[in-house]
């Protein structure tokens, strides 16, 4: 490393080492047109996953494969599927992708594979959002095969039943890819949206299998299970090959010893992107945020415009929120190798076909051990050899898996978490389906023992009515499916608009506009900043103007947690740990400008919003008198110690459930008013809980001992971004205190 910027940032290379094929048999032959159609594919022979997939769902058992990325998971359902359409007259199937450009994706490989040797290309068909109107009746009354995302499935399919009778009725397969996707609120829309799914199907006479593919994730088989409420085989033998990998853990120099404060982590993926690019190494930078995906590449651009305005004219951002036509222009130019280099959120983190990546920079951890694999997993496809790097962010966890490389390349993965009984999300799927058609009291056993007790409360409150022993939407109801929107659980967006033109930018869900897109705010799109005037509440717009100012802003708010229901308590000594539903209260009250560059704060600003309220579902435990004694004799702050370990305990519990820190709140006081004692919470972010404290409650023990190790570990003195300190504090991480924190997890492991 003789560059002038590396400071030692290299903390650890993992060798991957290349992984030779493996293949299995098929206990009987594949029909003669499908052996003979993959054979000049150079699909054959099968790898053990696949041979062992197909087996299964020969069967007649659903199945969930879980292998790596790029290890060849679609053939496992397209060779099902084929030999179906090749020995059953008139079966279909039906395959959901997360994204459209998925779909998009798996329609050219089944057009470039099996047509027409299998199937005729009329046979196949994409049905989402840009479909046009004019195709929609043919595509109804032909295709065999279609394939859809869940939104459309949800607001486009099973609300006009009747129309896809044909396709419902003679439905053979349900494919179900990058299953691991489907987590937390959006899992559980989808969980809902595939019971209603099963339910037509049952009403028109036909049992689908279900075919799952995943990353490798910790529960493959109870995801799928929860996802779809059947009962599944797991496939996780995977026999594919790989290239050698460099995998490279990037820890940023420290430039502020007492703080452990660390050079900027955008900074230093864009100082990797561009030397990436400049050799001419065609690379894809993750970025955990839009904010962050649309600062990195302007660095960039601005960086590589200083040696080749031709080079910074063959990179470009890519996220979520664009519009499709930007999004879809954007995928070409990848593919074609127009560009080199794009700045991506997770959006380019499945399996679209963009070809072949050499290198991925991953800034900061992508909140799993599964989307680490996934984004890294995006370079070196097939047996081409690769880099890839992770650069660690200030944050607890960051810092813990560059301390423990061995903890990300040898734990097992995460669980993935779906709550498919959250009351809010099933309330409106139990409406649609109702509108659907008639709910009747054998429907429990598609959408669970609370199903019932819980239509018949949409009942008392006029949303349902009961006629016999059936129960039909309220006649003022009409389509309900078009007012839920499955990936937010508010159901609602806010348009961002350029006052400067009146032209649509983005849109954005509302439970993020109070953060990103209040008046004052600075909002990034393709790169440039605009500056937010006004936030239009009853119209849900967001209007902004282009700008040049050089802060970004941050929001701060306050959050109360009040509880409503205990539900569960265990002990682990003399420590009560306590599950249960909570009232969240969260204001937003005011913002900082921080400076693009040096993050130093040039002003504050106050807010007058609305507070946001929401019921969800919580832990939280008891603190040790002895601890708590410690503490004031040391003469330490206690109210500090209880924030910073809810801090830390915060960053530490995505290592245990599939999700994301902003995923999970929490609050700490040295006096609660329900309970008259210190407490430290930690809840879902999320209307109705989606499993996260449960399972923070379930592995308390081990939460404990990650977070007091993490602590421990970190070289500050006082406490620092590394360990107790959080970016998303509503209080300016005041008060902390590291040493009591420390004090407060040694009591509680003490007491086992």
């Amino acid at each position: 490393m003789g560059q002038r910027n590396y400071a030692g940032q290299v903390v650890h290379v993992e060798n991957i080492l290349p992984r030779e094929a493996t293949f299995g048999e098929l206990a009987k032959p594949l029909k003669a047109e499908l052996r003979d159609c993959m054979a000049n594919h150079k699909l054959l022979p099968l790898y053990t996953h696949q041979a062992e997939a197909v087996n299964v769902a020969r069967q007649g058992r659903n199945v969930m494969v879980a292998t790596s990325s790029a290890s060849g998971k679609t053939l496992c359902y397209n060779i099902a599927v084929m030999e179906a359409f090749l020995t059953e007259p008139g079966a279909c199937a039906l395959y959901l992708f997360p994204t459209k450009a998925l779909a998009q994706d798996q329609l050219r490989t089944i057009n470039e594979t099996f047509v027409p040797d299998i199937i005729e290309m009329d046979d196949v068909a994409t049905f989402d959002g840009d479909t046009p109107q004019a195709e929609r009746v043919d595509i109804r009354k032909r295709a065999r095969l279609i394939i859809t995302n869940p939104d459309m499935l949800h607001v486009g399919i099973l609300p006009n039943h009747q129309a896809w009778m044909r396709l419902l009725r003679h439905l053979r397969y349900v494919v179900v890819d990058e299953a691991h996707i489907y987590r937390g609120v959006f899992g559980s829309h989808v969980a809902l949206v595939l019971r209603r799914l099963r339910r037509l199907c049952n009403f028109y006479g036909s049992n689908p299998q279900f075919i799952c593919s995943s990353a490798t994730i910790a529960n493959p088989g109870e995801h799928a299970e929860q996802l779809i409420g059947l009962p599944f085989e797991v496939v996780d033998n995977d026999g594919s090959p790989h290239g050698w990998k460099d995998f490279v853990l990037w820890n940023p120099p420290i430039i502020d010893e007492a703080k452990s404060a660390r050079r900027s982590a955008n900074s230093e993926a864009t100082h990797l992107f561009t030397e990436l690019v400049s050799q001419d190494i065609r690379t894809l930078t993750f970025a955990r945020t839009r904010r962050l995906t649309e600062l990195i590449y302007r660095y960039s651009r601005q960086k590589l415009k200083e040696t080749s305005a031709a080079l910074a004219r063959r990179i470009k951002p890519y996220r979520a929120g664009y519009l499709p036509k930007e999004r879809r222009e954007i995928e070409q130019e990848l593919f074609s190798g127009k560009l080199i280099g794009v700045v991506a959120t997770t959006a380019l983190e499945l399996g679209i076909d963009i070809g072949d990546m050499e290198a991925t920079v991953l800034t900061g951890y992508p909140g799993s051990i599964a989307s680490t694999w996934q984004q890294a997993g995006r370079s070196g496809r097939g047996k081409e050899q690769s880099i890839s790097f992770l650069i660690g962010l200030d944050g607890p966890l960051d810092q813990y898996f560059m301390r423990h490389p061995e903890y990300l390349f040898q734990k097992s993965f995460e669980n993935a978490l779906v709550n498919p009984a959250n009351p809010y999300i099933l309330r409106a799927h139990l409406l649609c389906t109702a509108w659907e058609h008639p709910l009747n009291e054998n429907d429990e056993r598609f959408f669970g023992g609370t199903s019932k007790q819980t239509w018949q409360e949409m009942e008392k409150e006029g949303i349902l009515r009961q006629r016999g022993r059936r129960w039909y939407p309220s006649p003022r109801i009409a389509y309900p499916a078009q007012g839920i929107n499955i990936r937010t659980t508010s159901g609602q967006e806010f348009a961002i608009v350029d006052a400067s033109t009146g032209s649509l930018m983005e849109t954005i869900e509302s439970s993020r506009a109070f953060f990103q897109v209040h008046p004052g705010a600075v909002y990034l799109h393709q790169g440039e900043s605009y500056l937010v005037s006004a936030l239009d509440l009853q119209g849900h717009t967001a209007y902004a103007a282009p700008t040049d100012v050089p802060y970004y802003t941050q929001v701060k708010d306050l959050t109360d947690v009040r509880i409503v229901r205990e539900l569960r308590r265990k002990n682990l000594g003399n420590t009560q740990i306590y599950l249960g539903e909570v009232e969240v209260t969260t204001s937003v009250v005011g913002f900082k400008k921080k400076s693009q560059l040096t993050e130093e704060v040039i002003g504050e600003e106050p807010l007058e919003l609305p507070p946001n309220h929401f019921p969800t579902v919580a832990l939280w435990f008891d603190l040790p008198n002895e601890a708590a004694a410690r503490i004031v004799r040391e003469q330490l702050d206690f109210a500090g110690g209880l924030h910073a370990t809810e801090h830390a305990a915060i960053a530490m519990l995505p290592m245990f459930a599939l999700c994301d820190r902003n995923d999970i709140g929490g609050v700490s006081t040295p006096l609660h008013l329900d309970t008259g004692k210190p407490q430290i919470f930690i809840y879902d972010a999320y209307p109705g809980g989606i499993g996260i404290a449960e399972k923070g409650f379930e592995l308390i023990e081990e939460l404990w001992q990650a977070t007091l190790k993490a602590m421990v570990e970190c070289p500050c003195q006082d406490g620092c971004p590394s360990c107790v300190q959080s970016p998303k504090c509503g209080n300016n991480n005041k008060p902390l205190d590291k040493g009591a924190a420390r004090i407060l997890l040694e009591g509680l492991l003490s007491q086992r």
